[in-house]
């Protein structure tokens, strides 16, 4: 398992477990338990971090985004681990340059086929695509999405 890809699921955890306790508990806490527990050796827990981070600070446009494209789900429907893998794709999607948008939703159906249910990863990535076919609609284009130009010999 790769670094970032062990970040993201650590953060996942995190985000499940203060969503779980209804965002009664301190995230702090959780992810510094979560990354000695199960990460003591990673090199991105920065990564970590700002994952958890920036899914709370975006996380009303992040679920008003979700309800958009998931019409038929009512958020509080949406299994939990769902919900925060979808919280994490989209924060990705939408607040995150540096990952380039097709990492962000592939890294995102492998945490739900992981830790989601058998249809977990279809779901996510029905969603997740939703959301950056808009993007392109829109004519939102992330930096890391745009084509690298050729090095000069």
């Amino acid at each position: 398992m790769s670094n970032r890809h062990l970040a993201r699921a650590v953060a996942l955890q995190t985000l499940y477990e203060w969503d779980f306790h209804r965002g009664e508990k301190d995230t702090k806490v959780i992810l510094e338990r979560d990354l000695e527990e199960f990460a003591p050796e990673l090199d991105e827990k920065d990564f970590a971090r700002s994952i958890v981070t920036g899914v709370l600070a975006h996380k009303q446009d992040i679920d008003a985004t979700i309800t958009k494209f998931a019409p038929d789900w009512p958020l509080e429907k949406i299994t939990t681990v769902d919900r925060n893998v979808l919280r994490i794709g989209t924060f990705e999607l939408k607040f995150n340059d540096d990952i380039p948008s097709k990492v962000a939703i592939n890294e995102a159906i492998e945490l739900a086929k992981t830790f989601g249910g058998e249809s977990s990863g279809k779901f996510v990535n029905g969603v997740l695509g939703a959301v950056f076919r808009n993007q392109i609609e829109q004519g939102i284009v992330k930096e890391s999405d745009k084509p690298k130009e050729p090095k000069q010999a």
